[in-house]
């Protein structure tokens, strides 16, 4: 009988014949068939499930392929809106399109419609809008009687001002779209540039006033949802305007600190809106976050950083009037406050309970106040008590 003929066996097959019994226990290694990739350069470009690819298809055609211009706009605006980082790329050629289809003033209105109803009901396009409005304002060619693209955005903005103070005291959707304008308008005031005859580029100042009264209209209206776009807008555009009145001679930023801090103290906000206000003086107090890299090679003193003693402890004296060592007296107050401690002789100086028994009543209560929270609010009330010593 003829025995089949068989391969010789190759390395994988080889069973090591000293170690049969610990090489049964492992498994056999198997490799895989190497499969052809049926992949193709040449394949359609994927977009996800969900995704409208319509304008970049029809982008390189212009207007032409739209049933109408605001379709067109719409469209742009939308695909700005998902792909925001296309901006550099297509804003070119968008405006070279709007240059051949944008030929009248109801055009030109209309254009300016679109955007700023875009700009103020999808919160993520509000800085966008703004970038949007600036480039347009220098680079649409058509200047109708009516007045150009910057005049007839800035008589938009205009209509929706007129109503601050209604719109601040209305109902949860109407504040909720003034809020929405608001925080445009404070994007506009960023990034709309203003070139002069000579080069120059300015910012508008009408903008400027504007967010000065709209800003009063939230403040004279304390509630929640007033105070947190006002502080919003504070912190977007805060030391821009504080710099621009500074320039002039104007302290309105001293002013707005000031009507926070009666807001603080006598406004029925909630915990959290006061928390956010008394950061927001924080921030100022920090000259608004910026650092200065010379003081980096000086050692703090009393006389040039102004926070030198903001880590001090506050005290305060028999009259409940709060003090540190930045005050002139503190020594004074200090040693007052050392001869009292014959009051509490079952506390420490910073406070600790030495008697072993807690207060049931004061177990129960659960301060949850950020220390960092605290230590500004113990600042405020010490530059409160400081300002109306003056």
């Amino acid at each position: 009988q003829t025995r089949p003929l068989r391969a010789p066996p190759s390395s994988q097959d080889k069973i090591p014949q000293q170690n049969s019994e610990s090489a049964m226990a492992k498994p056999q290694v198997v490799v895989a068939p190497v499969l052809m990739s049926k992949l193709s350069v040449n394949a359609p470009e994927f977009y996800p499930s969900g995704y409208s690819s319509n304008y970049t298809e029809s982008y390189e055609d212009g207007c032409e392929d739209y049933p109408t211009l605001s379709e067109y706009v719409q469209d742009f605006l939308n695909h700005l809106t998902e792909q925001p980082g296309s901006f550099e790329t297509e804003i070119e050629q968008f405006a070279e399109t709007l240059n051949g289809c944008v030929t009248t003033d109801d055009a030109l209105q209309e254009l300016v419609e679109l955007i700023y109803q875009q700009a103020t009901s999808i919160p993520n396009f509000s800085y966008m809008g703004a970038r949007l409005c600036n480039y347009l304002s220098h680079h649409l060619t058509i200047s109708p009687q009516s007045g150009n693209f910057r005049q007839l955005l800035l008589q938009r903005c205009r209509t929706e001002y007129e109503v601050k103070d209604q719109a601040a005291k209305g109902d949860e959707v109407t504040r909720k779209r003034f809020h929405a304008f608001v925080l445009f308008l404070g994007e506009l005031y960023l990034n709309l540039e203003i070139k002069g005859t000579n080069g120059q580029v300015t910012r508008a100042d009408i903008l400027q006033v504007g967010l000065r009264e709209l800003l009063n209209a939230l403040f004279s209206n304390p509630m929640d949802d007033n105070l947190i776009c006002a502080v919003k807008l504070l912190k977007l555009t805060g030391s821009v305007l504080e710099d621009a009145w500074k320039e002039k001679g104007k302290m309105d930023m001293e002013e707005i600190i000031q009507r926070i801090e009666n807001v603080v103290l006598d406004a029925n906000c909630s915990r959290d809106v006061k928390q956010m206000l008394l950061k927001l003086v924080e921030l100022r107090s920090s000259n608004w976050g910026r650092v200065h890299a010379t003081s980096t090679y000086r050692e703090a003193t009393p006389e040039n950083d102004p926070n030198y003693f903001m880590n001090e402890p506050t005290f305060y004296t028999s009259d409940g009037v709060p003090f540190t060592a930045a005050d002139p007296d503190y020594q004074e107050k200090y040693q007052e406050l050392l001869e009292r401690e014959d009051f509490f002789p079952d506390y420490e100086e910073n406070g600790t309970d030495l008697s072993g028994a807690g207060d049931p009543y004061l177990d129960d209560i659960d301060d949850e106040m950020d220390p960092e929270i605290e230590e500004a609010y113990e600042k405020f009330c010490l530059e409160s008590e400081r300002k109306r010593k003056q």
